[in-house]
């Protein structure tokens, strides 16, 4: 009874998403047929389309619930199933000298972020707001963070509008500079995992590009989100809050990871038969295909820009400085 008084719930939103998702392979196979390539992939698309039939026409509240469970368990779903086509050997090419990178470009992307929102006239509090979820993994490391920091909930709503808005501008306007800057497969997904907020969207800047930037972005930016705990012990500290129990395992270590780095392991040590690779893969992107619509769904730039062209503009430095940070690593990380 309960599962079905849950279903009813998330079904509108749930069927919302899958329809616009649809719509968006539709249209990307339109493109293909048209230009014999995509411009835009179907993942893309579906951000666009979700964004656009929110601001247009506003979203009925039968919808919440459902576009709620798809962008968020639906896309850590997704990232599971990821788990399956990257193994140990990929993780052991990175090298040590990526993982020191990564670890140390986190605090200082928090500090430049969160110099570059004080400066700007920002409270403290939603200066880290914004500084964490630029620099660790967007609208997750804002919610651990606000009751750390006592964030009033206009801080956390605004910084959470302006990660949704610029997230979303970041995962369409990236995939410009491979072509660019000429960049490499490799060289593009450590960009993409240093640079893009939430890891389902590094899904979607760098599936477009091929499988090695979609690996090394999902790995680097993996790296970036299992600094949440050490920045939000760290945060704790800052502000004289020392009581355990306000830390859970799920703000530590988030399910979804954990989940990846178990598939990940048996597909290291062949647990998982070759034939479900490519079924798994596949599985992935029609659950990340969802998401995005659904994340498309939550984002009103009507609402996003009435919350302050400052945080908006915060968010847009962080995201150069950030950029900035990803191009010195680029000098120091050996290329696979």
């Amino acid at each position: 009874m309960f599962c079905l008084s849950v279903l009813k719930r998330i079904l509108p939103g749930l069927l919302a998403s899958i329809a616009i998702s649809v719509l968006a392979h539709f249209l990307a196979a339109m493109e293909m047929k048209a230009n014999g390539f995509v411009w835009l992939d179907s993942l893309v698309l579906a951000v666009i389309l979700g964004t656009l039939a929110n601001t247009m026409f506003g979203l009925p509240s039968i919808l919440q619930d459902g576009i709620d469970f798809s962008s968020k368990f639906i896309l850590e779903l997704a990232i599971v199933l990821l788990g399956v086509t990257i193994n140990l050997a990929t993780i052991a090419s990175v090298g040590t000298t990526m993982i020191g990178i990564v670890a140390a470009a986190v605090p200082l992307s928090l500090l430049a972020s969160y110099g570059i929102a004080r400066a700007l006239g920002l409270t403290d509090r939603l200066a880290m707001l914004v500084a964490c979820g630029n620099s660790i993994c967007g609208n997750s490391a804002i919610v651990a963070a606000a009751p750390v920091i006592d964030a009033k909930p206009e801080d956390v709503a605004s910084a959470i509008a302006f990660t949704a808005a610029l997230g979303v501008l970041v995962v369409l306007m990236l995939p410009l500079a491979f072509t660019a800057f000429h960049l490499t497969q490799w060289q593009y997904g450590v960009i993409a995992g240093m640079t893009v907020y939430a890891v389902p969207q590094v899904l979607v800047a760098t599936a477009p590009i091929g499988v090695v930037s979609a690996q090394i972005g999902t790995i680097v930016k993996l790296m970036r989100v299992l600094m949440l705990g050490p920045v939000i012990f760290t945060l704790s500290l800052r502000s004289g809050m020392r009581r355990r129990s306000r830390f859970s395992v799920m703000q530590m270590i988030p399910w979804f990871i954990a989940g990846f780095f178990c598939l990940m392991l048996a597909r290291t040590f062949d647990l998982v038969p070759e034939t479900l690779h490519e079924p798994a893969k596949d599985a992935s992107t029609i659950l990340t295909g969802i998401s995005m619509a659904a994340l498309g769904l939550s984002v009103n730039l009507r609402t996003v820009f009435a919350s302050g062209g400052r945080v908006l503009a915060a968010g847009f430095l962080s995201i150069l400085a950030l950029a900035c940070l990803s191009a010195i690593a680029l000098l120091f990380i050996p290329a696979l």
